[in-house]
């Protein structure tokens, strides 16, 4: 008997020995080195060779279509007002996205005649509550830190920040944790 949990018991302390052995010591300092970000000449470098990939090439044909000059011009109408995140006047115009969209919960609004899409993010439980009881023709207030366009979109799409409807917020994006 005792020979049997002697047995059982030293492959269990090698193990146990081995596996000690092998982990790092947390208090050294990772010898892993955080990868540099590119430089500009490098980014400037990937972004020719991209623009040769078939991907690249239909990217430039849209930005030259009239669809394509159409959205790069109401996008660069709110640029200013993007880049300061300022109060921007809206009428919602549609309560759903264009079909076959992916930008998870938006609307449809028109600022400064132009009209775009009001991106929010991804459904969630109850961050977009009261944003369901927006209706067509509703004049809000949004802000916003980025406007970005794709082929894809016959609009520009604006992520909204904060939305306010009759000086009364209604939705407010949380910050990004771990962020800078």
């Amino acid at each position: 008997m005792k020979k049997v949990i002697y047995a059982l018991i030293l492959p269990l302390a090698v193990a146990g020995g081995l596996v000690f052995a092998n982990r790092e010591i947390k208090n050294e300092p990772s010898k892993k080195t955080a990868p540099k970000p590119p430089s500009a000449a490098e980014m400037k470098a990937e972004l020719t060779q991209w623009e040769t990939t078939l991907e690249g090439i239909k990217f430039k044909k849209w930005e030259a279509s009239p669809a394509g000059k159409k959205v790069l011009a109401s996008a660069a109408k709110i640029r200013n007002q993007v880049s300061t995140s300022s109060n921007m006047e809206a009428v919602v115009t549609s309560l759903s996205l264009p079909p076959g969209s992916r930008l998870g919960f938006g609307v449809m609004v028109r600022i400064n005649g132009d009209d775009y899409i009001l991106s929010l993010g991804l459904e969630k439980s109850n961050e977009f509550q009261q944003l369901h009881s927006l209706e067509v023709n509703d004049k809000i207030i949004l802000r916003s830190h980025f406007v970005s366009y794709a082929p894809k979109y016959a609009y520009p799409i604006v992520a909204g920040d904060y939305v306010e409807r009759d000086s009364k917020m209604i939705y407010k994006r949380a910050p990004q944790k771990g962020g800078c």
